[in-house]
């Protein structure tokens, strides 16, 4: 089962933090507050789905840092900012490096629900998008590295007796190695192998 959505407020204005805890918690959401950006990423990586809410500017680094800190950490949480001088160049560098929304204060409660629902929904997706690779990258690694060679070759469009001659292999042979590597890919056609191997970035170069 999913485990339940958290949301992270970040704030440095204790009442601030307080008063969207309160919210967010009043439509059953999970929040956990921290004062700075710093304090923030030292908290563990979230089992869930999550996002952030998060104040633009703090003393030292700034909310939009703190955007960049965790694209280079790899650790890629929706981010709706909230700030009271927002201005056009922030709001345009903060949706650009993708911010769900940046809202103004003071903002309406119901425009803060809605971009954290849009926020949660989008880290589902993207969670499901990674255990769907995850999954994908297991079964390529139960293949020989002959099932890989094989697979490289099916997928760029080659027919049987062709990846004989490419392999030095009989045709009987190439026949099983494409067999077992369609077993273990979970592919039951061509077309969705061509698929699975996209996703894998493999489609037109070696697999390795």
């Amino acid at each position: 089962m999913e485990a339940a959505p958290v949301v992270f407020v970040i704030d440095d204005d204790a009442s601030v933090r307080s008063a969207l805890s309160n919210l967010l918690r009043s439509v059953g959401l999970r929040t956990e507050v921290f004062a700075s950006p710093q304090e923030f990423m030292h908290n563990a990586e979230p089992d869930g789905p999550a996002c952030i809410v998060l104040d633009v500017r703090f003393p030292g680094r700034s909310g939009l840092d703190l955007q960049r800190d965790l694209t280079a950490a790899n650790r890629p949480l929706p981010i709706i900012f909230m700030t009271g001088h927002g201005d056009i160049p922030m709001t345009v560098r903060a949706m650009k490096a993708g911010a769900v929304e940046f809202l103004t204060k003071p903002f309406r409660d119901q425009d803060l629900l809605d971009a954290v629902a849009v926020a949660l929904d989008k880290d589902r997706v993207r969670r499901a998008g990674e255990k769907r690779l995850d999954e994908l990258r297991a079964r390529l690694g139960t293949l020989t590295p002959r099932e890989r060679e094989v697979l490289q070759l099916v997928i760029v469009g080659r027919l049987n007796k062709q990846i004989a001659g490419e392999l030095g292999v009989s045709e009987m042979t190439v026949k099983i190695h494409r067999r077992h590597m369609m077993r273990k890919m979970q592919a039951s056609r061509i077309v969705e192998l061509v698929r699975i191997a996209d996703q894998l970035g493999l489609s037109g170069t070696a697999a390795q």
